[in-house]
């Protein structure tokens, strides 16, 4: 055996080792490190009792915020094995997109938001922002055109933050979390904070800095409602103006909102259903999704809704349907 030869077979051992040390990882490594209480926020309720009230106006203002745009690779936000990707001659590429925030203006209980945005470093100091080094070029934040980070829109506003609530605990949903007041309750859905995959071994180091210092994330509660409409729905307040609807399929705890605004009904899909083509075609998100089957069921439930009720004005995970 010559030198080399036992030179490559120690490099592809090497190689080996580290591909199992990562597979490793990407099995015990969960999202987050961060303690996880029941929410005592949201009441049980069901699809049938939300339907009842959605086409009636309720009492929020919303108003959604593009928080950055960017372009990101199309098999991870478009599933293109799907027949209906694949019968659409759909390849990978550059797909532009947008990160949202979306701010909830409740009359009585105060101003939330769904989602985070980016925060303010990833355009002043992206060296020191929560996401930096690998984790960033691994997903080419490069590629990113910060517009209004989180922390600009809460000093212009002059807000009290009173709760975030997560559709799920992806990093482009809570990037902008550093810019969050220490003290705000966030709300995710069950098991998010726990749910394991291999993104979370380069992600997890970025959130559990974002998360240092807060508290426990306060998990909703679902229950299967009696009408199985959904896997689980909450009334947020106990008012009927704001609805959680249990989601999973693209992470464990995946969430979407239903909020009753002074305009109409609103529904915030979260990355159930990220791009206007997947939400026309019925197609789940890429590559991120933990459960193509499960995001494609609950996609399916919420198009349901939504074409059950055309007066929804329904908001996608990273791009905006035409009006």
């Amino acid at each position: 055996m010559t030198w080399k030869t036992r030179a490559l077979m120690a490099t592809g051992g090497a190689a080996l080792v580290g591909l199992a040390g990562l597979g490793l990882a990407a099995s015990r490594c969960e999202a987050v490190g961060h303690p996880t209480v029941p929410s005592a926020l949201g009441t049980p309720s069901s699809g049938a009792a939300l339907e009842a009230l959605v086409d009636q106006p309720g009492p929020l203002e919303v108003e959604t915020v593009v928080s950055a745009n960017w372009v990101v690779d199309r098999s991870k936000i478009i599933n293109l094995e799907h027949p209906a990707a694949i019968a659409a001659g759909l390849e990978d590429g550059d797909e532009p997109i947008q990160v949202y925030f979306h701010v909830l203006r409740h009359p009585t209980r105060g101003t939330f938001l769904i989602d985070t945005g980016v925060e303010r470093a990833l355009k002043n100091d992206p060296a020191h922002a929560a996401f930096h080094g690998f984790i960033a070029s691994y997903m080419h934040m490069e590629k990113m055109d910060v517009v209004h980070p989180l922390g600009d829109w809460l000093q212009e506003h002059n807000v009290r933050l009173d709760g975030v609530f997560f559709t799920h605990l992806h990093l482009d949903h809570v990037t902008g979390l550093p810019d969050v007041p220490l003290g705000t309750p966030l709300y995710a859905g069950p098991s998010e904070a726990h749910h394991r995959g291999f993104l979370n071994v380069f992600s997890r180091s970025g959130l559990d800095a974002s998360f240092d210092g807060r508290p426990p994330l306060n998990e909703w509660t679902f229950a299967p409602g009696p009408d199985g409409r959904f896997a689980g729905v909450l009334d947020v307040f106990g008012d009927g103006s704001l609805f959680a609807l249990y989601v999973p399929g693209h992470t464990a705890g995946s969430t979407a909102y239903l909020a009753r605004t002074i305009e109409g009904p609103v529904l915030f899909t979260g990355d159930t259903a990220s791009t206007v083509w997947g939400w026309e075609h019925s197609v789940e998100p890429g590559t991120f999704t933990a459960d193509h089957v499960q995001d494609a069921d609950a996609m399916a439930r919420l198009h349901r809704l939504a074409d059950e009720h055309p007066k929804i004005d329904v908001r996608l995970g990273h791009q905006a349907l035409p009006r």
